[in-house]
């Protein structure tokens, strides 16, 4: 029997997609390289505010290149980029205060974590139940991530509010996925819903960097090149590249698949200290790796059966 003529178009959609989310998760991998090279200058606050404001006006020109032409009139904060931007505001608060406090192999574990509660506010909150592909491709990711990070987990009593901090940046990354999905179901396209979302981050975490760093005694204006070229290629790469990529993809893939995006990005970042600040990768770190593309593979999306033509 011949295939129905609408399950091309779907497929192609979906491949586009995955690959936008591919490359959406190297190019989040590399942030925690810029920030080693920033931090130092300004702080973990202050670095994380620099990334978002800083993508601001590239976030800008695409949204206006992507709504070139005539259209209905666009509303930018509307609820569901509103609250992405909030929990994206969290997720990066959540996951400097446990690197602080924390080791950060004990920060990256627990925030890979996210798909779980992904998983989780699906199921109890919007009443979605992920297929048995999903979950057994999360199960194989997780077993990944514990292989790729694991070995440097460290069980310490006095770092227990760090580990919460770290469990605190799954959640709200857990919630910034569903929100990005909702406002893109809506209607709003990927460039301006990242534009939106970022304004709002942005805002918010002004506002804990001066907080932050006044009392820290710490300015929040970088002064060093190696600093300023680190956010802006943060700000460039990281944020406007990876979250905008991000948000393409989320226009066509469901959040419980895209959320494994968190462990592409491990696997990105483990790449990239290997080859930029020479972190040697071990065989069972390689292992967990292969485990994390296996499950991505393993969970990807199915397109629906075409119905039969008579």
């Amino acid at each position: 029997m011949a295939s129905s003529p609408t399950t091309a178009p779907i497929e192609s959609g979906q491949a586009a997609a995955f690959a936008a989310l591919c490359a959406g998760a190297v190019a989040m991998g590399i942030s925690p390289v810029f920030v080693r090279f920033a931090a130092a200058d300004v702080g973990p606050f202050a670095s994380a505010f620099w990334r978002v404001a800083l993508a601001l006006p590239v976030l800008y020109a695409w949204m206006r290149i992507e709504e070139a032409g005539p259209g209905p009139a666009r509303r930018s904060f509307t609820p569901a980029a509103l609250f992405a931007g909030l929990a994206f505001a969290g997720d990066l608060f959540f996951w400097h205060l446990s690197i602080l406090n924390t080791t950060v192999a004990n920060a990256t574990f627990f925030a890979t974590t996210a798909p779980i509660f992904v998983v989780l506010a699906s199921w109890l909150v919007l009443k979605r139940r992920a297929s048995r592909e999903t979950l057994a491709g999360l199960s194989l990711c997780v077993a990944g991530g514990v292989a790729l990070i694991g070995q440097s987990f460290q069980v310490d009593p006095d770092r227990v509010v760090g580990d919460l901090y770290g469990v605190a940046t799954a959640v709200f990354f857990a919630l910034y996925f569903l929100g990005v999905e909702r406002a893109r179901g809506e209607g709003g396209g990927a460039a301006r819903v990242t534009f939106a979302l970022t304004l709002v981050t942005a805002a918010v975490l002004l506002a804990v960097a001066l907080v932050a760093n006044v009392t820290a005694g710490h300015g929040v204006i970088p002064h060093t090149p190696k600093a300023i070229a680190a956010l802006v290629a943060m700000a460039f790469i990281s944020h406007a590249g990876g979250q905008g990529l991000l948000a393409v993809a989320l226009g066509r893939l469901p959040a419980t698949f895209s959320s494994l995006v968190i462990f592409l990005e491990a696997i990105a970042g483990a790449a990239f200290g290997w080859i930029i600040l020479g972190e040697a990768l071990t065989p069972v770190q390689m292992l967990g790796g292969a485990l994390i593309l296996f499950g991505i593979w393993w969970a990807r999306p199915r397109p629906k059966p075409a119905p039969a033509l008579p």
